[in-house]
């Protein structure tokens, strides 16, 4: 009886060891664990983003620690901190700003855990980071070009206004930046008159376009850098009785920079002529994909950028799917 108790007492300890743990005693299997911290959930666009990284990392079996810092930089940096206690075995985190994320870095570093940024790139430094970013200069550039295209199609001499973001966001200088590289092109069908500083608040973006459209009524190109402006240049544009569909007498080009759901809309509707999408698919599934690089040992660049696409009235169909305000329900 004894024998037979001790046969199965090894054959079990056999079983444990061979199945359950490697060498170090802990289990081999281990559920990896990422924290995700974001600055804000403001828009739509972090809001589509955290919902993407809840979806991948769910559908790669990789547990998520979530955390919200609500506009407070050293908030988020004790939500780093509390990662790191956990033993997360790989940070994203959307920052504040390229400078208050550097210490957030350092922190990672000393403890040995990978970080990526999703969205905002840090200040020059020696902490180690890898960066997903949308090419906010490039995607830009094409959609202002496809609306130059437009006017010039239409024909006569435009009068352009743009709306511009926070320039403490290196996004918004991108955007600025790629609007205005097409504007030098295109001076003799096309003239800016109107350059409204918004720092990304709906109020002084309505205020700016409403005084912007009194000053110039001649106003009928305007580009937003932000889809979440559009709700105050569509007001704006009421006010006035200048809000018109591609095609009716009086229409005004709109173009923006996003992918959000009022962006979708509008160009559902017919009143958006092009709009810059930013692929928060491709940036989520990379953000995830290099921290597992960074782990494996693989070289991976400081920074990876999301080419995106320009979608308009011509191509709408086409890539709806890949919009990611296409698919919010309203």
């Amino acid at each position: 009886m004894k024998s037979h108790l001790a046969l199965f007492m090894a054959s079990l300890l056999v079983l444990v060891a061979g199945v359950g743990c490697n060498p170090s005693g802990q289990v081999a299997d281990k559920q990896m664990t990422i924290g995700v911290s974001f600055e804000t959930l403001q828009t739509e666009f972090w809001v589509a983003a955290l919902d993407a990284f809840k979806s991948e990392l769910s559908r790669q079996n990789i547990k998520m620690l979530e955390a919200i810092a609500d506009g407070d930089a050293n908030r988020q940096l004790e939500q780093i901190r509390n990662f790191i206690t956990r033993k997360v075995d790989g940070i994203i985190v959307v920052p504040k700003d390229s400078k208050t994320i550097l210490p957030m870095i350092k922190t990672a570093n000393n403890a040995g855990i990978p970080m990526v940024l999703f969205n905002r790139p840090p200040d020059p430094s020696e902490a180690k980071s890898v960066t997903i970013v949308a090419d906010n200069y490039a995607i830009t550039k094409a959609t202002v070009e496809h609306m130059v295209q437009r006017a010039r199609k239409i024909g006569g001499k435009f009068q352009a206004m743009i709306l511009i973001g926070d320039l403490g966001d290196m996004n918004a200088i991108g955007r600025r930046d790629g609007f205005e590289d097409v504007m030098k092109q295109n001076t003799d069908a096309i003239e800016v008159v109107a350059r409204i500083p918004t720092e990304w608040n709906q109020e002084k973006a309505q205020a700016g376009t409403v005084n912007a459209l009194q000053a110039h009524p001649g106003i009928n190109f305007i580009f937003a850098s932000s889809d979440f402006l559009f709700p105050s240049v569509i007001s704006a544009l009421k006010s006035t009785s200048k809000y018109k569909k591609v095609g009716e007498p009086g229409h005004i080009l709109l173009g923006g920079f996003d992918g959000d759901a009022t962006a979708y809309q509008m160009l559902k509707e017919g009143y958006l002529d092009a709009d810059g999408v930013q692929d928060v698919y491709f940036e989520a599934k990379t953000a995830i994909q290099a921290i597992l690089d960074l782990r494996a040992g693989k070289n991976v660049p400081a920074q990876i950028q999301d080419p995106g696409f320009v979608i308009h009235q011509d191509n709408l169909q086409e890539m709806s799917p890949r919009m990611w305000g296409a698919q919010i329900k309203k």
